[in-house]
């Protein structure tokens, strides 16, 4: 399986916003996550990192 698990990082941390994310779409100024389950969720976010063996994307927060 290929999913990878989202996190938004914040306040020094991060925080798990989706599990087994499998498509990340740019939506104008947000980002748009699907998991294999048909969830959505829409971030007004930029991808900060990939760590495709650990299976994690990592987002930051944007503003505007």
């Amino acid at each position: 399986m290929c999913e990878a698990s989202a996190y938004l990082i914040e306040d020094g941390g991060e925080k798990l916003v989706m599990e087994a994310v499998d498509t990340v779409e740019p939506e104008g100024e947000a980002l748009l996550l699907r998991n294999i389950f048909g969830e959505q969720k829409l971030l007004r976010a930029r991808i900060e990192s990939l760590e495709l063996v650990d299976h994690k994307i990592y987002l930051r927060a944007t503003t505007g």
